[in-house]
């Protein structure tokens, strides 16, 4: 998105579509047609309550309705759809502003929700990493929760509480190959990381809030984040793929997620109105945390099992 905010307050991303002269004479018009005086409160006493509770204003709909001239007269034209204050055109259903999306981030919180049950059900609370794993999971579900929210509406608020909350769960899950891999053994070195990664965290989101709300900044952070935790599980994986033979599922979960990632360079408009390349790689997540928690339970008994052996854990 081509979004930015100034001293903390947003200002009006800006793309070709809502350049277009039509566009904004179409919206001047509307609002002030329809958002004033008796006009605006017949379209309050009309407009369902799901739609205010969502937050959706007059001029939220002005802007909608001639979105889709704009567009209409793009095509009629034969030119390709143009983006609006940084997004594709997407058709809205009920409440949601980018269904699909919506849709998807609800069913990866709801996959994430039932593998964390399973896993609490399968594995007993003794295992070294049960805590830690319990709590990436809350992490996870919040940061769908918030997905969500914004793919229903585009806010503010629900903007920064989707990236921010995304981020929280890309360095919690280097904290937990961190645990894994060292600090189950040197319970000091994952204390001093966890500490480093809060303040990495805390720094990141004052940039974002306080500086500049930069999407080049915040997608390079995140990537590197991301190969970080890449290469570190995969290294883990390849030491231990003799003596665990469920390693493979979180070689296979890492590649996968940073694979299916690429997804989001696909950009292009949205099918029917409502599947884009954003919509398509959350889809494509879901099954991902089945194979993922699978290996948390295989992983989780197994230390337990070593640690009641009184066996070296790897």
């Amino acid at each position: 998105r081509a979004e930015t905010y100034r001293h903390g307050l947003p200002v009006t991303p800006s793309s070709q579509g809502d350049k277009e002269p039509v566009y904004r004479d179409c919206v001047k018009q509307c609002v002030r047609t329809n958002c004033t005086g008796a006009r605006l409160r017949g379209f309050q006493s009309a407009q369902p309550q799901y739609m205010a509770l969502t937050g959706w204003t007059c001029r939220d709909d002005c802007r909608y309705q001639c979105m889709w001239t704009t567009v209409g007269l793009y095509q009629a034209e034969g030119y390709r759809v143009p983006q609006f204050h940084g997004k594709w055109p997407f058709a809205r259903f009920l409440c949601f502003e980018e269904p699909a999306s919506a849709l998807a981030s609800l069913l990866n919180g709801l996959a994430c929700l039932l593998m964390l049950l399973r896993y609490r059900s399968t594995v007993p609370r003794q295992s070294p990493m049960y805590h830690t794993i319990n709590a990436f999971s809350l992490v996870s579900l919040n940061a769908w929760f918030w997905s969500t929210v914004f793919h229903t509406r585009d806010t503010y608020l629900t903007e920064k509480m989707d990236y921010f909350c995304a981020t929280a769960v890309i360095l919690y899950s280097i904290y937990l190959c961190c645990v894994r891999t060292l600090g189950l053994r040197r319970p000091g070195v994952s204390s001093m990381v966890g500490v480093l990664l809060i303040l990495a965290f805390t720094s990141h989101v004052s940039y974002l809030t306080f500086i500049s709300f930069d999407y080049g900044y915040n997608m390079a952070a995140n990537a590197s984040i991301g190969m970080v935790n890449l290469l570190w599980w995969l290294c883990w994986c390849w030491q231990n793929r003799r003596t665990l033979p469920y390693w493979w599922k979180c070689g296979l979960v890492v590649l996968l997620l940073h694979g299916l990632a690429l997804l989001e360079l696909l950009d292009f408009p949205p099918l029917l109105w409502v599947l884009d390349a954003h919509a398509v790689w959350h889809l494509s997540t879901i099954p991902v945390h089945f194979l993922f928690y699978s290996f948390l339970i295989d992983d989780s008994l197994y230390l337990l099992n070593t640690e009641k052996m009184g066996v070296k854990v790897e």
